[in-house]
């Protein structure tokens, strides 16, 4: 059928064009834009599954962010326990020197070093944070995302509890020493680890040693001030009067915190105060070296005895010495107990004044018996009064045994903690690993919905562009389909 009014193939070509030109434009759009999913009509469902899987790739990718972040944290904690580990190694070192009998240095000195270290071990713990306490003292949790819940997307490092604490305290550190057993007073309980002391008044100890074969006596107050000080003032402020008195003793505290005197040479030392709650409870108290044999003398006033001579004899290790004193030298406690020092100093016994300043008492780190010419009168009096033997754990050794068993605890404790942080390290980076794969898996399952395949839609564009070259044609032929009309009629 001819017909003028409706070109049938005219708008069967028009319909075919725009086709044509739509498919042209989906192939230019998906080449331009490198993406087969432009807009929701493109593929609705492939577009929510594609959305869904770019969520997780940005979850594992910040959680890839968190983990590196996390690991970076432990390995800095890591150095700082390696730090500690070379500080206790040295500190074992020290303790170890200091627990032989044979060491002929100066225990004191070893100390400062020691006490150093100590004090060293828990600004290192601050600052990796693992001190007691500390900021990763505490369950450390990571978030890497990837799993259906919140657990399976959780690593999880315990650095939690004492146990993974390294400061001194923690480390069981705090309160070890190198140096000689502290002497205390008996029945002292006052602690100087926390408060102020002696606000507004003064504490003063009578100190009376030997050294070098000399008797020493020298009083060494602690003074407070207006509103007191607090327990290290207090060491400080004894310790620079006993090294300006030239005792050779240290002031320090036991593990309670208790005020003790050491030293490797004889002595003897008083509380002079009248208050007795200021840095020790009882006032009156007074103690000989612990670490001594210690024997109490006569303690009859000056002058000591009559002037004729009196003869000592002492007995150790099988030896017996003797030594005559004559009325002169008996003149003064000092004077008398350097007479005796200079006969017996060269085999480690020790006459010193005793702490009344009344008398002479004997102190020797080893075993002795005593005995005296003249009777009651005598500087030992009569009978003999028996040696009384050092106090356990007092010996020149045996705080710094104790110290090498801390140290070997500590040691194993902070191995332990650093096993928790290695551990910690490689679960972090296996975790990356899986999330770093998780995130190549879910682009390239993302890339398969939402990229496009630019091989084919380069295909497609020029399939679209020869359909449309082709549709024009045809566009142009079902037009001139009307002229045949004009034939009809002129015939």
């Amino acid at each position: 059928m001819i017909s003028i009014q409706t070109n049938l193939d005219s708008l069967v070509a028009r319909q075919n064009l725009n086709l044509d030109n739509e498919f042209q434009s989906a192939a230019i759009q998906q080449l331009t834009s490198g993406y087969r999913i432009n807009k929701s009509g493109d593929d609705a469902a492939g577009l929510a599954i594609a959305n869904g899987i770019e969520s997780d790739i940005s979850q594992l990718t910040q959680g890839v962010n968190n983990a590196t972040s996390g690991l970076s944290q432990l390995q800095i904690v890591d150095g700082g326990l390696s730090n500690i580990s070379t500080i206790l190694n040295r500190m074992q070192t020290l303790a170890t020197e200091s627990a032989s009998a044979t060491f002929a240095g100066n225990r004191a000195t070893l100390e400062q070093e020691y006490s150093g270290l100590i004090a060293e071990i828990t600004r290192q713990a601050s600052n990796i944070h693992l001190a007691s306490g500390g900021a990763f003292n505490q369950p450390l949790r990571v978030f890497l995302g990837g799993g259906n819940t919140v657990r399976d997307s959780t690593v999880s490092v315990d650095l939690s509890g004492p146990q993974n604490a390294v400061d001194a305290l923690s480390l069981g550190l705090a309160d070890t020493t190198v140096e000689i057993a502290g002497t205390g007073f008996a029945g002292n309980s006052v602690s100087l680890n926390s408060g102020t002391f002696l606000a507004g008044a003064s504490e003063t100890f009578q100190f009376n040693a030997v050294v070098d074969g000399a008797s020493i006596s020298a009083p060494v107050t602690v003074s407070g001030g207006t509103s007191g000080i607090s327990g290290s003032d207090v060491l400080a402020q004894l310790n620079e009067g006993l090294e300006s008195a030239g005792l050779g003793i240290v002031a320090s505290q036991n593990g309670a915190g208790q005020l003790t005197f050491g030293s490797s040479n004889a002595f003897n030392v008083q509380d002079l105060s009248p208050n007795p709650q200021l840095i020790s409870t009882d006032a009156s108290a007074a103690a000989n070296n612990a670490t001594k044999y210690v024997l109490t003398g006569n303690t009859a006033n000056l002058p000591l005895y009559d002037p004729a001579t009196e003869l000592l004899t002492f007995q150790f290790d099988g030896q017996t010495v003797s030594v005559t004193l004559t009325g002169d030298q008996e003149a003064t406690e000092s004077s008398t107990a350097n007479a005796i020092n200079a006969v017996t100093a060269q085999y480690g016994i020790y006459a010193v004044v005793n702490t009344a300043g009344t008398g002479i008492d004997f102190q020797s780190a080893n075993p002795f018996q005593a005995s005296d010419s003249v009777s009651a009168t005598g500087l030992l009096g009569y009978p003999v009064n028996a040696v009384t033997p050092p106090l356990a754990g007092t010996t020149a050794t045996a705080n710094a045994a104790a110290a090498v068993t801390a140290i070997g605890n500590a040691i194993q404790q902070l191995g332990l903690t650093q096993g928790v942080v290695g551990a910690g390290e490689n679960t972090l980076s296996y975790a990356i690993d899986l999330a770093q794969t998780q995130i190549t898996s879910f682009s390239a399952s993302e890339s398969q919905i939402r990229d496009a395949d630019i091989a084919a839609q380069a295909a497609d564009l020029g399939k679209s562009q020869v359909l449309t070259q082709t549709a024009v044609a045809a566009l142009a032929q079902a037009n001139a389909e009307p002229q045949a009309v004009m034939k009809l009629l002129q015939s």
